[in-house]
């Protein structure tokens, strides 16, 4: 099972509190919130490069699985975290967060929780 592939986001839930709890200014949230993001996942292996575009902004992570790398959240902060890999789900802890990204066919869904807010994002293969 290869994540490789390109998704477009299809519904997300819980956008707008999680950013704000993120810290991420509200104008940025404001024109985030109805754009349809595209994320392009590269897997090689044990290797990933993951690209999420919203609207002009870029956000791209590199890592391996098992090892400790540099991550870029949404806000430009960076902070070190390692990615596993169990069965068909990538899962991060970092900076007090958990991120769950799980593949079921074409369908990736996304969901990251910080204290008791979740934020889900679901997306197709395009």
């Amino acid at each position: 099972m290869s994540f490789t592939g390109k998704y477009e986001l299809q519904s997300q839930e819980n956008f707008e509190p999680f950013m704000k709890a993120l810290g991420l200014p509200d104008d940025q949230i404001q024109k985030g919130k109805d754009i349809k993001s595209t994320t392009e996942i590269v897997q090689n292996g044990k290797k990933f490069k993951v690209t999420t575009t919203t609207g002009a902004k870029v956000l791209t992570n590199e890592f391996t699985i098992g090892e400790e790398t540099e991550m870029e959240l949404p806000t430009g902060e960076k902070t070190k975290a390692t990615v596993q890999l169990e069965g068909n789900k990538l899962i991060t802890n970092m900076k007090g967060m958990k991120s769950i990204t799980e593949l079921n066919g074409d369908t990736i869904t996304h969901t990251v929780a910080l204290g008791d807010l979740t934020y889900k994002r679901i997306s197709k293969r395009v």
